[in-house]
């Protein structure tokens, strides 16, 4: 039922400033086996050095998720949308018929540590759009708080795709039960600290498919930052 991703088996590249690690297929990196995941196809983790980032480029048909962990990371795009993002923020931008973006560290001093993720949408072609809502550390407590989904539900940002995604905090005696339903999947990936799912004790950058229906608890955490995704089979 458990298939564990660890974070150092996930690829890696230093380009000086960045420093980045793919779980799935992702530019010169290739895994076959995490080529992608049903609807997920990126989980980037990626430092960014102060005053550095990512020029001007082009995207089509992927929901992209920026979800930062520590840090500023200044955002400008072709749709007119200019921001920072800060920790407990979570920017969605469909690329659909097409978009450019550009992405910095806003620090002169410090590096910003950020997780992007893409989801592929269920349609191609649609009209380009953007959302940003922040997620306060309290709502995610002890708990998973859904930060992502289709219909957009409990405040959370929509995106093009039958998926549903939460983060969450956990120390100590917190724990959660999350149920994996008949015709889903589940990935689970440690943004930081570490938890155990069930009794497999991850740590920070490590990850783990949830391959088969059922409940499963994340317990016994130290620190413990996560993102849990709930995909169509």
């Amino acid at each position: 039922m458990l298939e564990v991703r660890r974070s150092l088996d996930r690829g890696y590249a230093d380009h000086g400033w960045l420093k980045t690690y793919h779980t799935f297929s992702f530019a010169d990196y290739y895994d076959p086996v995490y080529e992608d995941y049903g609807s997920l196809s990126v989980i980037n983790e990626d430092r960014i050095k102060p005053g550095k980032g990512f020029d001007s480029h082009a995207h089509r048909d992927v929901e992209i998720l920026t979800y930062v962990l520590a840090g500023e990371l200044e955002h400008q795009d072709s749709m007119g949308n200019s921001s920072i993002l800060r920790p407990g923020d979570v920017q969605r931008m469909s690329a659909g018929a097409g978009i450019t973006q550009s992405e910095s560290n806003h620090s002169a001093a410090h590096e910003v540590h950020l997780l992007q993720i893409w989801i592929k949408p269920s349609a191609a072609g649609v009209p380009p759009s953007y959302e940003l809502k922040h997620f306060p550390a309290g709502e995610k407590r002890g708990k998973l708080r859904l930060i992502a989904s289709a219909s957009g539900e409990n405040a959370s940002v929509s995106i093009h795709q039958d998926a549903r995604i939460y983060g969450g905090f956990f120390n100590a005696a917190e724990r959660a039960e999350f149920e994996v339903a008949k015709g889903r999947r589940a990935y689970a990936h440690v943004a930081s600290g570490s938890i155990a799912v069930n009794e497999t004790r991850l740590n920070a950058g490590d990850g783990v498919k949830i391959t088969k229906p059922g409940r499963i608890a994340l317990q016994s955490g130290r620190d413990a930052e996560v993102i849990m995704f709930d995909l169509h089979s």
